[in-house]
């Protein structure tokens, strides 16, 4: 069959699910509506926002659902009468099994990271933070276990050592974009061959949990290797912090956007804040220093460190703890 004859229903949310929706409709496929969260209030206004799919489905004149539950009726009779013969999941919510088996030919998820390693909400954070040095995509059929179906397909990408979750990002869902229209193209043909995850595991596996607050707050007692891979696994978001404390009090917390590693022997103690007042800051880890280049405040914008450093009173025992 041509795939792009294919009816296919495309679910998802965040900017990282905009790319593949782009290139499936400016590449003559046919999307018979898009998937997205209702619209949500947002910042101190508490306007209503729409998702960065919904932003662009507008743009490219597509139909949109946004059911708020996805097991209603109406919005299962929706789907049904579209008689879609495909379904697209990226970055969306969970679906029950009576939607996404729907499909004549099912529904497949694209996921950031080479499954079976880093299943779960934050595969890209993850793998950072544990200093990979390389990761992917997949795209895998879903089935009734989260992140577990089998795999269509498959796209290694090379990590920097200098990777942010931001840039990573980006990567990936350039990469992921066209393993989407691969993916299509295979199911279309019928040339497919899933395969099952427990085929492709390769010693322990890794998960990728939902992060949290406490899960970024920066452990200065941690190897300077540790705890510049948590800063950059978690910048631009949901950012990594510390707390502050000048003579023992607690001061103010504050977000570390971008740092590099000093791997020397520290004659400070971890949590040490070390500067000239005017151009660096540091803080001693276990085994070396993080210098800090971008932070931010509670309450104010983000900034380079010199920036800060002009409105700091350096007087007092400062620490980060």
């Amino acid at each position: 069959m041509d795939a792009k004859a294919l009816k296919i229903v495309y679910m998802g949310t965040p900017e990282f699910a905009v790319a593949p929706l782009r290139a499936l409709v400016e590449n003559g496929f046919q999307v018979v509506t898009v998937v997205t969260m209702p619209d949500k209030p947002a910042g101190r206004g508490l306007k209503l926002q729409q998702s960065a799919v919904k932003k662009y489905a507008l743009e490219a004149g597509l139909t949109i659902l946004q059911p708020e539950k996805l097991r209603s009726d109406e919005f299962i009779a929706e789907l049904h009468a579209l008689q879609p013969d495909l379904g697209i999941v990226i970055a969306f919510r969970m679906l029950p099994q009576r939607v996404w088996s729907l499909p004549r030919l099912g529904t497949f998820n694209l996921h950031a990271s080479l499954l079976p390693q880093y299943r779960g909400a934050a595969p890209i954070n993850w793998a950072l933070i544990n200093g990979e040095t390389s990761t992917g995509v997949t795209t895998f059929m879903l089935n009734a276990e989260i992140d577990k179906g089998a795999v269509i397909g498959r796209k290694e990408v090379t990590v920097a050592a200098d990777e942010t979750a931001g840039t990573l990002h980006d990567k990936l869902m350039h990469t992921g974009t066209e393993l989407v229209l691969e993916s299509v193209e295979r199911i279309a043909t019928g040339r497919l061959s899933p395969v099952e995850q427990s085929e492709l595991e390769t010693g322990a596996l890794k998960e990728a949990p939902k992060i949290f607050k406490e899960t970024c707050r920066i452990d200065w007692n941690c190897s300077v290797v540790a705890v510049y891979n948590l800063i950059r696994g978690l910048s631009p978001h949901p950012t990594a912090w510390s707390e502050i404390t000048r003579d023992g009090k607690h001061l103010l917390n504050v977000k570390i956007y971008t740092a590099i590693r000093e791997d020397v022997l520290p004659v400070h103690s971890p949590g040490s804040l070390v500067t000239d007042g005017t151009r660096y800051l540091k803080v001693a880890c276990a085994d070396g220093y993080i210098g800090i280049e971008e932070l931010q405040l509670a309450g104010k914008k983000r900034m380079k460190t010199a920036d800060f450093l002009r409105g700091f009173n350096a007087i007092g025992e400062y620490r980060f703890v």
